[in-house]
């Protein structure tokens, strides 16, 4: 009897691995022919929406994650292929701002303010998505981050009808960026949840115009 419990246990988390990787291999293919790593062959779009991070790792020092989509963004608006970057991202309480530490840094990088437009319930990558549709009225647009979390914002996007393309920023060397790749792979199989289920932003509201 105790065989054959652990049996059923074996098999349902042998069921469960391979869930995952499928739904990783899946969403890389859904998104492989929308995600560019060079600057010059993205399609020009009004939009850049930048997804956001913390600066700042739990040592004090920079995030790399953060400073790379930093250097994305600005890349694309200088080539031209972008005409505003509309930055989504966490403003859960009074003492974390994603957005607005991303507007002040791409304003130190020269980007002129009027040209940036923040999202402030962005708390996950399908928020971000649907919202820029929803509340700001774009049915396309360029997703900056980085390859891994592109892929997952298209897989959502597309799944919303939103024709969407990715630049990929720099990625992490894979000791910096372990731990997150692993979480990476909980949230593309909790991304396909959300899209069997059809889940909704948490918030929505009234329409922003970027202009």
């Amino acid at each position: 009897m105790v065989m054959k419990f652990f049996r059923i246990l074996l098999l349902l988390f042998t069921l469960l691995i391979i869930g995952i990787v499928a739904t990783n291999y899946w969403i890389m293919y859904k998104a492989k022919d929308q995600v560019y790593s060079h600057s010059s062959e993205v399609p020009k779009h009004k939009v850049g929406l930048l997804l956001g991070t913390s600066k700042y790792v739990s040592t004090g020092s920079i995030n790399l994650y953060y400073a790379y989509r930093i250097d994305a963004a600005v890349a694309l608006f200088e080539a031209g292929k972008i005409e505003y970057i509309l930055v989504s991202g966490d403003n859960g309480s009074a003492y974390y701002d994603e957005p607005s530490t991303f507007k002040n840094d791409l304003i130190a990088r020269e980007i002129p303010e009027d040209r940036i437009f923040l999202d402030f319930a962005g708390f996950r990558t399908l928020d971000s998505v649907v919202r820029a549709k929803e509340i700001f009225g774009l049915s396309a647009f360029t997703i900056i981050s980085q390859q891994f979390h592109n892929e997952r914002a298209i897989y959502l996007a597309q799944h919303f009808n939103i024709d969407a393309v990715a630049f990929n920023a720099k990625d992490v060397t894979n000791s910096y960026g372990f731990k997150t790749r692993i979480r990476e792979y909980l949230a593309r199989t909790k991304a396909a949840v959300d899209v069997i289920f059809n889940v909704q932003p948490k918030y929505l509201g009234k329409q922003i115009k970027i202009e």
